[in-house]
């Protein structure tokens, strides 16, 4: 009898934190629009659904109501946003930088590293990681990425006129360029085994992930950790950051030849100069910080986890949607090879860092791609403080999901929305519009430290891949079938053909 008394005064306690909860904040939410919820779970149901339909019930949402709606599932409550204008309010400052609890559930992959850190910490390793991707560094690493791009046509050869999937062809070089250039490690044949098992738990463990964010009651990370779930994504952990482990090990291993030395310059921004005229990897860097006492082992372990990841998975992915974009756009594919003929001539030279700038409408149809298929297509945060959207009053402590997938494709911003047409990043077809229309890279103080980066990596694999192929139509926009990840990801392959392209520059 008393059992079930404890149990009853239990149910009744809950119920009351529930009421409580939904008094203070979600009766605030409630005054925003957004879908019918129960009582307690609030709309907690209506996400336990597959990764596809999870992501189309976003797009519903998003449809339904214009610009902002919210949802409550018990105990978060948050408002979603895709207005440039909200957006602006949101992360523009430092104001409300912290990310939000789902970010919780990156935490044992990657720790916490810059996507994850906040505050001092955060801000520390930003100034020690930014001179990495300093427009000379990235000059030394070019070479780099432009002997990938040529490694990566040869592959292509033995492929000519079948349907081949470009996602894992362009993961490898992805994750072969952030190792040699950021990480200043070669993959040797050992290496390269280990980072094939490195990708594939990297998309187990995106689909963990999603599992694990539509049952709220696996949020406890007691609960997890004794699930089926937590024990197969600890071992996929195991997995990733054995090879991580492994990078860096063998970098510090030959750090000594190296001899970096740490200055300051005259704007009070760190920077480590060779003392021989060497690439300065974003490793060295950080094993360079570590012996100055401003990072430790672990530190060092939560930014090579997370660059590896940002570095390699998003830029492979926007690389196969813009591929089969291209495929899927004749007219602006011959236009990019007029430029790039305009650009080379009849020259076979490979492309070189100063040829990119030329690059003025490659780069528009990766602008373009971007837009369409962001490849972060989410971003989160918690709002610090009580802030108006839309007209509406969001109170602190609310989650604030910014959608840019449907940003991007809002038609009041984009005429056409849906069209593929690089003409929209033309200067003249930029003015007027708001700086944070788009944002496939984030936006403010906390936006993408290696934006530059990926876009030169884009520039220099379609440029090198088209100025030998033509690309032909497989997978087409209409088979594309989204999945809820945290990188933008297709329900299937990618597949396109690749043909030798006859002409006698080539």
């Amino acid at each position: 009898m008393i059992a079930y008394l404890l149990i009853a005064i239990i149910v009744v306690l809950c119920f009351a934190e529930v009421y409580l909860n939904q008094n203070k904040l979600a009766r605030k939410l409630k005054k925003i629009p957004g879908p019918k919820d129960v009582f307690i779970v609030g709309n907690g149901l209506e996400i336990i659904v597959s990764p596809v339909e999870l992501f189309k019930l976003g797009r519903k949402y998003a449809n339904k109501w214009k610009g902002i709606y919210r949802i409550w599932a018990y105990p978060f409550g948050a408002v979603n946003i895709y207005n440039p204008e909200d957006i602006e309010i949101v992360v523009s400052t430092m104001k409300h930088s912290e990310k939000s609890p789902i970010y919780k559930l990156l935490k044992p992959w990657l720790r916490d590293g810059l996507l994850l850190s906040s505050g001092t910490k955060w801000q520390q390793r930003r100034k020690i990681l930014t001179p990495t991707f300093h427009f000379n560094i990235l000059r030394q690493f070019y070479v780099t990425l432009e002997e990938n791009s040529r490694r990566l046509v040869e592959k292509l050869s033995t492929t000519l006129g079948e349907p081949v999937n470009v996602t894992p062809l362009f993961s490898e070089y992805t994750l072969n360029s952030i190792c040699e250039t950021a990480m200043g490690t070669q993959l040797s044949e050992e290496i390269s085994k280990s980072a094939k098992s490195y990708k594939e738990a990297i998309y187990k463990l995106g689909n963990y992930l999603v599992e694990r964010f539509v049952r709220i009651y696996l949020y406890s990370d007691f609960l997890f950790n004794f699930s089926t779930l937590g024990k197969k994504q600890k071992k996929a952990l195991e997995t990733i950051h054995r090879f991580t482990e492994k990078v860096i090990h063998d970098r510090k291993s030959n750090f000594d030849e190296q001899k970096l030395i740490y200055t300051d310059d005259d704007d009070d921004e760190h920077l480590y100069v060779h003392t021989k005229k060497k690439k300065t990897a974003m490793l060295d860097l950080l094993i360079s910080a570590e012996r100055e006492g401003l990072i430790d082992d672990l530190g060092i372990k939560e930014e090579v986890d997370t660059f590896m990841f940002e570095g390699h998975d998003t830029t492979a992915v926007g690389l196969s949607f813009f591929l089969m974009l291209l495929a899927n756009n004749k007219g602006a594919q011959d236009k990019i090879v007029t430029e790039l003929n305009d650009i080379f001539g009849d020259s076979k030279r490979p492309v070189s860092v100063e040829d990119l700038p030329k690059m003025k409408y490659l780069e528009c149809c990766i602008k373009e791609s971007l837009r369409l298929y962001p490849p972060v297509h989410f971003i989160s945060r918690t709002l610090s403080e009580t802030v108006v959207l839309s007209n509406y009053t969001v109170p602190a402590g609310s989650l604030c999901h910014i959608h840019i997938y449907d940003l991007h494709r809002r038609e009041d911003l984009f005429k056409d929305a849906l069209k593929f047409d690089p003409d929209r990043f033309l200067p003249e077809n930029c003015i007027g519009r708001h700086p944070y229309a788009y944002i496939p890279f984030s936006a403010g103080p906390r936006n993408c430290i290696g934006q530059k980066f990926a876009i030169m990596e884009m520039k220099c694999v379609v440029a090198t891949v088209l100025r030998n192929y033509t690309l032909l139509p497989v997978t087409r926009p209409s088979d594309i079938e989204i999945i809820a990840d945290i990188v933008m990801r297709n329900n299937g392959p990618i597949n396109v053909k690749f043909e030798r392209r006859i002409k006698k520059n080539v």
